[in-house]
């Protein structure tokens, strides 16, 4: 008897698809299955694709890529359909599929068709309810499985997500993920095994006669349903296997981009056969677990580079400053490597003081963090010299320029410039010598708690022009006050401009002025980005579009005393800076019970200030203090110069255009006066926020001083 004549006795068909010449060739039993023409025939590929219900071509062309990438057998189950699409019956085929070269796409399938009793065809009960259940579970668990393994960031991440997969049907309850070290297998998790348990397969050779060692090499997947067959198969191993008491194993290879990366083990404590369904979502499940891992290792690869970076670049603060603190935060931007041109540095110097710099070089990728790498060092350099902080700044300006001289014209993004700020602290005076090329003015944080932005002279960003003056401006750090400085991004992140982001962090400083300036320095990183998980990196918030780096100093004091001051020098090239001396005042005085002494003290001073500037040939150098506690305060403005000559009251005409000044101040003032110096003179005026009482609860005389007729 031939084999054909045994086949059609047992109603078995047999097929020859041939997807390369687009044909299928049919004998006679398989024919009458598929609801064609009977006898041996040869049909394009298309006329016996229209027999099969679509949901279950897909599902065969699914089985099939399977079977070739794992060089089993595909079965599948699938529907026959008439021309109006009515299922006339259910067929199970198996077949083994060879590639024709190197396209998945491209086989040649030979195998058998028979039918399947049950279910009854039309039945919408039996098994074809359950395989259509299944086929939902299974397509929700990818989706889940999928979307879980995508937001995970961490090799650690990846193996918490792949051990609480949990499978419909068969879900298993030992994993283990195996990496390729050279010529060696290596463990990179597990889960479902005590601690330690993983020792006899920790570091195996590629040659052991291990299944997972064999998925590496071959790239193919291993199923083993029994006990038996993993014993039949790998005697060697098997004493290792058997102590986990399971009952089922799949090995399956962990590919990217056609290379083998490793393999993943799913034990079983419960027999599974390993069909074509659960082995079609075992092999999907390792893609994505391969790619979710390949993505895990670039991701943890870029922060320990970034953090390397940051490490290389972000020194600590030290050595400590006799009578001041201290603090500093950097904090990367969301993307990228989380590195930046932003940066800080305290720098000792050959005087014995210590130099704080901060900085902002344009950008926030890899180039940027190199050349401010460069940059801080060549500062380094320039401090360490002995150099004042104008020469620093000018001379890290012509190297920033040279840099660009040299820039390379493959980097699209140009020549890059930087901002910096440099301070030269003398801790034992409790003075700041500060240096500002192009960047945000520091901020005053007075005694008593109120932050005021302080204006500092300053020339071009480094790097603009090689050669730019930094004019130098002396900043008095008294007891209890502290100075914050800032790269814009504290500033501007999330769209504000200078002046609402100044609005924005003002009330943070007063809320933290009695603490120290680590709670100081975290409440701002944390206001403008949100909670922060470590001191000098926070979270990576993919909103940001900017570094940030905040640098925070404070001279110390035994108690906090209720005082704030403000010093400003207006040149006489310079009477533009009147009006931000008026600015300046009104900030001092932001919360005074009285806008009108407010309104009086912004008029005095701006007259004060201009009689300088007219009457005398130098520069006028103004004091403002504001002493006591709310409510009860006394303000006194010193506006000193260097001429010798004593201002007299005169009484203008009607139609003067000067001679006010001092009958402004008896009419505004709670007290005035003029003293002499050494060398020049000082006019002043005191405002008491209650009345003249305020001055006797300060403890002092309001009549103090000497009036001038």
């Amino acid at each position: 008897m031939q084999t054909e004549d045994v086949l059609a006795a047992i109603a078995t068909g047999v097929w020859r698809w041939d997807s390369a010449a687009g044909s299928v060739a049919l004998d006679a039993e398989a024919a009458r299955l598929l609801g064609l023409p009977a006898g041996q025939s040869l049909h394009p590929e298309a006329s016996v694709r229209s027999r099969f219900h679509p949901v279950d071509w897909n599902e065969m062309r699914g089985v099939v890529n399977l079977s070739i990438a794992e060089g089993t057998l595909a079965e599948v189950q699938m529907r026959i359909v008439d021309e109006a699409g009515h299922v006339l019956r259910t067929v199970r085929s198996r077949s083994r599929p060879q590639l024709i070269g190197q396209t998945a796409d491209v086989y040649v399938g030979v195998g058998t068709i028979q039918e399947v009793v049950e279910p009854h065809p039309g039945s919408t009960g039996g098994r074809a309810r359950i395989t259509g259940d299944w086929r939902r579970s299974r397509e929700a668990f990818l989706l889940d499985a999928g979307r879980a393994l995508a937001e995970a960031r961490s090799t650690a991440e990846v193996l918490r997500v792949a051990a609480s997969l949990s499978m419909p049907g068969f879900s298993p309850d030992g994993l283990a993920v195996f990496g390729v070290a050279g010529d060696r297998l290596t463990i990179i998790g597990h889960h479902g095994h005590n601690p330690g348990a993983d020792g006899p397969f920790a570091d195996m050779t590629l040659d052991t006669d291990y299944p997972a060692a064999e998925v590496a090499r071959t790239g193919r997947a291993i199923y083993l349903p029994t006990p038996e067959e993993y014993e039949r198969r790998y005697p060697a191993a098997w004493p290792l296997a058997q102590v986990f008491q399971r009952q089922s194993w799949a090995f399956l290879p962990l590919v990217v981009a056609g290379r083998t990366m490793g393999a993943w083990m799913a034990a079983f404590k419960h027999p599974v056969s390993f069909t074509p369904d659960e082995r079609s979502v075992l092999t999907t499940v390792a893609r994505m677990l391969a790619q979710a891992l390949a993505r895990a290792v670039v991701a943890e690869s870029e922060r320990e580079l970034s953090l390397g970076l940051q490490r290389s670049m972000m020194p600590t603060l030290g050595p400590e400053i006799p009578g001041m603190t201290v603090a500093a935060r950097y904090v990367p931007t969301g993307g990228g490597l989380q590195v930046g041109g932003d940066w800080y540095d305290m720098i000792p110097l050959p005087s014995g003081r210590v130099a704080l710099v901060i900085g902002d070089v344009q950008g926030h990728d890899v180039r940027a963090a190199g050349v401010m790498g460069q940059l801080r060092i060549a500062l380094r350099a320039y401090a360490s010299e002995g150099h004042r902080p104008d020469a620093v700044l000018s001379r890290a300006g012509r190297f920033l320029t040279g840099l660009a001289d040299t820039h390379d014209d493959t980097d699209l993004t140009g020549p890059r410039f930087a901002t910096c700020l440099y301070a030269e602290v003398d801790p034992v005076a409790g003075t700041l010598d500060v240096a500002r090329a192009g960047h945000p003015d520091p901020v005053l944080i007075t005694a008593d708690g109120t932050p005021m932005l302080h204006p500092t002279a300053g020339g071009l960003p480094l790097g603009i022009e090689e050669d730019t003056d930094y004019p130098t401006t002396r900043i008095s750090l008294q007891e209890g006050e502290a100075l914050m400085f800032c790269t814009d991004g504290l500033i501007e992140t999330g769209g504000h401009d200078m002046a609402t982001g100044w609005d924005r962090l003002r009330p943070i400083m007063e809320e933290y002025a009695e603490g120290s300036l680590e709670k100081m320095a975290d409440a701002l990183v944390q206001g403008v980005i949100g909670p922060s998980s470590h001191h000098t990196v926070g979270p990576l918030a993919d909103r940001r579009e900017d570094d940030i780096a905040v640098l925070l100093l404070s001279r110390d004091s035994e108690q906090r005393v209720a005082v704030r001051r403000t010093a400003l020098t207006v040149a006489q090239a310079q009477p533009e800076r009147i009006a931000g001396v008026r600015r300046q005042l009104r900030e001092l005085l932001h919360d005074w019970s009285d806008p009108e002494q407010v309104d009086s003290a912004e008029l005095m001073v701006s007259e004060m200030v201009t009689n300088v500037l007219v009457h005398t040939d130098g520069d006028a150098a103004l004091v403002a203090t504001a002493t006591g506690e709310p409510g009860f305060r006394r303000l006194r403005v010193e506006v000193a110069d260097a001429s010798d000559e004593l201002p007299h009251k005169r009484r203008p005409g009607e139609m003067a255009s000067s001679g006010r000044g001092l009958v402004l101040m008896e009419m505004l003032a709670d007290a005035w006066g003029v003293d002499p110096r050494g060398s020049g003179k000082s006019i002043w005026f005191e405002i008491y926020e209650s009345g003249p009482d305020a001055g006797e609860a300060d403890g002092t005389d309001p009549d103090a001083g000497s009036s001038v007729e």
